[in-house]
């Protein structure tokens, strides 16, 4: 069985063109989705206010799923937002089933690694029918914290790219919702976003995500309906979860992003100086 995080991820679809809408913090003159014909989850991180009274910077931190659906408009749109830097978090199989078609002479740096995506400890038990809403969350829950481990050093080359000026840098999986919510996480919180406001950010892919299709395939055919929106969304208790683990860190998620993410004072103050903007 393929991993339930790719399976969720397969029915992840855009919730339409047009779907753009700002969180909250947004700055009216910017728009928080893209509006991409076949964009699937494609965020601008900018507009969030810090702890300390600044904003991230628009236009240069993107989060989205895969692009294999951008059509030749919606990449023409991301060679005017001038992106230099992608960072694809999807395993082989994912990028070979549905690889990025960027346009001859417009593909950025792309940095991915070679993997195979292992989330067995989400097969759950029983006929998949039976599954229920709780059970998915309970093992997503669990799973969620894994992501750190398996993907801190995709993460760790983010913040690399990050520092060394390679930006407008978007970084993705295939919905954007999972590993793509936790570096979005960690990226939000080293710049000094508010927990509450990244908790925002993280839930509004449940906002941007088509619900799972009304005529099912494959596995999918055999979940409940409920299970399978379950998969398809997100739960406040999975980043939780995450941050369960980074907050009991020595020195919290702070101390967690130095030891584990090679983030000391410095590279922080770094980061925050390039893409934070006073009010």
């Amino acid at each position: 069985m393929r991993s339930l995080i790719m399976l969720a991820a397969l029915v992840a679809v855009p919730a339409g063109v047009g779907a753009a809408a700002s969180a909250p913090m947004a700055v009216a003159a910017h728009t928080r989705v893209l509006p991409l014909q076949g964009g699937r989850n494609f965020r601008d991180l900018g507009g969030y206010r810090t702890a300390d009274g600044r904003t991230v910077k628009w236009g240069l931190l993107y989060r989205s799923g895969q692009m294999h659906d951008l059509t030749p408009a919606d990449y023409v749109t991301l060679q005017k937002l001038g992106i230099r830097t992608v960072c694809d978090f999807r395993d082989t199989r994912e990028r070979t089933t549905e690889p990025t078609l960027w346009p001859a002479g417009q593909k950025p740096k792309v940095l991915s690694d070679d993997y195979a995506l292992d989330m067995s400890s989400l097969k759950l038990p029983g006929d998949p029918s039976t599954w229920t809403h709780e059970q998915v969350v309970t093992a997503m829950t669990a799973t969620y914290p894994k992501l750190l481990d398996q993907f801190n050093g995709q993460y760790a080359r983010m913040f690399a790219e990050l520092l060394a000026g390679d930006v407008p840098l978007a970084f993705h999986c295939t919905a954007g919702k999972d590993r793509t919510g936790v570096a979005a996480a960690l990226l939000l919180t080293a710049l000094g976003v508010p927990r509450a406001t990244i908790v925002e950010d993280y839930l509004l892919s449940n906002r941007h995500m088509a619900p799972p299709s009304a005529h099912p395939t494959g596995f999918w055919a055999k979940l409940s309906p409920q299970a399978a929106r379950t998969f398809a969304g997100v739960d406040r208790r999975y980043i939780d979860a995450v941050f369960a683990v980074t907050d009991r860190h020595p020195g919290g998620t702070m101390g967690y992003l130095r030891d584990e993410l090679g983030l000391d004072a410095a590279k922080i103050a770094k980061l925050r100086g390039m893409y934070l903007t006073k009010g």
